[in-house]
């Protein structure tokens, strides 16, 4: 008597459990998150900057990078968080990257920052210079953007994300 009155629990749960494909629920949490996203319009600033990183990568044989509103929308974020916090940083990086991976479908997801450069390029010659951003620079990716934004004492914070598809 108990298994009849299951049954029919357990008929709905196998009917719901079939009916719903994963790649319906990929497309409404891509949907989903997309339409919160901030996306600043660019700087003149940033657009510098994507090119002198893009001219880097071509003059040492690499592919030009594409640009992502998605991406910027993160780079955006930990930007104006750098601001709020008054430090350069690496926080939450994570976060950035499983957004990025889950909605992107990035397999590689990578990041600079810096602080306080006044020119597009004086911030891309600094990371030139580091071996961890050049390396993110000339890295494997497919596509990238940056945030430049300033503080309240006008001092610019920047975020580059860059990844792989």
């Amino acid at each position: 008597m108990k298994l009849l009155t299951k049954l029919p629990t357990l008929v709905l749960l196998a009917f719901l459990t079939y009916s719903c494909s994963t790649d319906n629920v990929d497309e409404n949490v891509e949907k989903l998150a997309s339409k919160d996203l901030i996306v600043p319009a660019p700087k003149t600033i940033e657009i510098e900057i994507l090119e002198l990183i893009n001219d880097h990568r071509l003059s040492v044989g690499l592919n030009p990078l594409k640009n992502m509103d998605i991406i910027k929308s993160q780079a955006y974020n930990h930007t104006d968080y750098m601001i709020e916090q008054n430090q350069v940083s690496h926080d939450n990086f994570y976060e950035r990257k499983s957004f990025l991976t889950a909605n992107t479908g990035a397999k590689a997801v990578s990041e600079n920052v810096a602080y306080g450069f006044t020119s597009a390029q004086s911030v891309v010659n600094a990371w030139l210079n580091s071996e961890g951003h050049k390396q993110n620079i000339e890295g494997n990716f497919s596509d990238f953007d940056i945030s430049a934004e300033k503080n309240a004492d006008g001092k610019w914070y920047y975020t580059n994300i860059f990844i792989k598809k």
